[in-house]
């Protein structure tokens, strides 16, 4: 009997080709990449559903990604590392590396800047979540982050405009808060990927993996990130 594959799956591919860190979709280097769409619009949106897709690979080292995104209405005045990016216009990663472990949120705004959580209880309570790390940024600044526009978008840009979003994310890193992560080869992780805007004239939030509140935090329904054999 053949196996059922999971609604949201997606193949993150090996390379073992350097990076260029350019921010540059069509750049050759993610070319072996599948790319996904995220495309599950929460109802609470405004009419404005931006476009927005992602590639994955992996080397020895770590997970690489890029964000593309067709948009409008952009906005990005925070700057600081940990601040609320969410209200901005912003794309974000949620990981979880082993069904035992926690997962950890890397949020991004347009204009670059990182708010990244290892989240073990996801309860909401006064101040953020019941159990929860923010990561210190002497361990954050391991993530590089690199986008097309710039780190201030303000005011508003209400024409078209594209804009991409290049990451990498350390295996060290992960398995600082998570643990060992054994052979990455094969490797089968859940998790979930997000465009929102919060603090514009055309707010939104979308999922690739669709949630079933208006909530990204909801681990029961990520998906499921399969590492190439």
């Amino acid at each position: 009997m053949a196996s059922v594959e999971p609604a949201s799956l997606y193949l993150s591919r090996k390379t073992k080709r350097p990076a260029n860190f350019d921010a540059d979709w069509n750049n050759a280097f993610w070319k072996p990449a599948d790319t996904l769409e995220i495309e599950h619009f929460r109802k609470e949106s405004s009419k404005h559903r931006p476009r927005t897709f992602l590639r994955l690979l992996h080397d020895a080292t770590g997970i690489h990604g890029i964000f593309k995104v067709r948009d409008r209405f952009v906005r990005s005045v925070r700057m600081r590392y940990g601040d609320e990016v969410w209200k901005d216009g912003c794309v974000e990663f949620f990981f979880q590396p082993k069904p035992d472990s926690g997962y950890f949120s890397f949020e991004f705004n347009c204009g670059g800047t990182l708010h990244c959580c290892y989240i073990t209880n996801p309860e909401r309570v006064p101040g953020g979540f019941k159990e929860f790390v923010k990561i210190p940024f002497d361990l954050a600044k391991r993530i590089r982050v690199h986008p097309s526009l710039p780190p201030l978008v303000n005011p508003e840009i209400s024409d078209p405009v594209d804009w991409t979003l290049q990451f990498f994310i350390p295996f060290s890193l992960i398995e600082h808060f998570a643990g060992p992560l054994g052979k990455i080869k094969g490797m089968e992780c859940r998790g979930n990927f997000f465009k929102c805007a919060e603090d514009n004239s055309h707010p939104h939030w979308a999922s690739w993996s669709p949630v079933d509140e208006f909530n990204f935090h909801r681990p029961p329904c990520f998906g499921t990130i399969r590492f190439e054999k």
